[in-house]
């Protein structure tokens, strides 16, 4: 265990590296409790990162039991540390070492706990107007007591500061909406609920839904499974940058049960409310929440609301899985 000079904390061991930091275990010396220390890497000619400086800002706000908690920032001369509470691993880790032999698949009861983590913290978030632009499993934490956490909001952006446009070099690719594939640049809350049917498949699965090597081969994946779409389907096609002057291979859609048959048909409907490409017709975070799905979970308050207001499950697999 090493000390950060002029810092309370002490790193140990490496937890994972990216382009903008590094994170490590660590220890508080005033009181021993266990941290994660995230280290920003910067110039200190060049000052702080942006990124770090928005990510503080969201963290700060982002007070919720399905966020990872911002302890403390520490600045000195050299470096920046952002202090977070510790998560023992984080979803990747957890599928590797706790799901099923061979393939990191999860028991059905486990997904719909986590699926309602995931959805409880992102709804939050959303309801800030905070778009996580990064979710995959590598950024779920999950605690000692299986709680879903999310983490590194490196990426975020907050959608209230006056911005039209965003960067379209967001979310790791396996998990990058088809719009935000096709160039589009004018996305909201929905970039994040394709993301969230992706990790929802591969923890059933144990493996990515749509792992393409490079963006031409991820959009061909996407449509292999759920059909080429036509400017018929989708009317705003043809106004995504990378989809003007492009001829598509024309794939007829897989109905869902059939690409992932370990799934049952109330998962299905959820899953094919996610995974749609026209960005408006994707199901929110907190619409999510109240789907049948989800109806072990919910609080008694939810469950009467929920029959006041009952989904249409009808016509499962039509589409592609999607719901007419």
């Amino acid at each position: 265990m090493s000390a950060i000079p002029n810092s309370r904390y002490k790193r140990s061991d490496k937890l994972g590296e990216g382009t903008y930091a590094t994170v490590y275990k660590g220890e508080d010396t005033q009181n021993g409790a266990i941290v994660a220390l995230k280290d920003i890497h910067y110039d200190p000619e060049e000052g702080t990162p942006s990124t770090a400086v928005r990510e503080i800002a969201l963290m700060k706000e982002l007070r919720h039991d399905n966020i990872v908690r911002l302890l403390h920032v520490e600045q000195t001369e050299n470096n920046l540390v952002m202090v977070f509470e510790f998560m023992d691993k984080d979803l990747k880790k957890y599928m590797d070492t706790v799901g099923t032999p061979g393939t990191g698949a999860l028991d059905a009861g486990v997904i719909r706990r986590f699926m309602f983590h995931l959805l409880q913290g992102l709804a939050f978030c959303h309801d800030r107007r905070v778009l996580h632009r990064d979710l995959k499993p590598q950024n779920l934490l999950i605690s000692k007591t299986g709680v879903l956490k999310l983490a590194d909001f490196g990426l975020a952006r907050s959608t209230g500061i006056p911005v039209t446009t965003f960067s379209n070099e967001v979310v790791t690719l396996w998990y990058r909406a088809p719009d935000v594939l096709l160039g589009s640049k004018n996305y909201d809350t929905t970039i994040d609920m394709w993301s969230v049917g992706c990790i929802f498949a591969e923890m059933y699965t144990g493996r990515p839904l749509f792992p393409g090597n490079n963006a031409d081969d991820q959009i061909n994946r996407i449509f292999r499974v759920l059909g080429t779409p036509t400017y018929q389907t989708w009317p705003l096609l043809p106004e995504l940058p990378n989809a003007k002057s492009k001829t598509f291979t024309h794939h007829n859609p897989v109905p869902l049960p059939s690409v992932l048959p370990m799934m049952d048909h109330l998962a299905i409907d959820l899953l094919s409310r996610l995974l749609r490409y026209e960005p408006s017709q994707r199901i929110g975070a907190k619409e999510a929440l109240m789907h049948p799905y989800f109806s072990e979970l919910m609080p008694q308050q939810q469950q009467q609301q929920q029959q006041q207001q009952p989904y249409n499950i009808s016509r499962i697999g039509g589409r592609g899985g999607w719901i007419n």
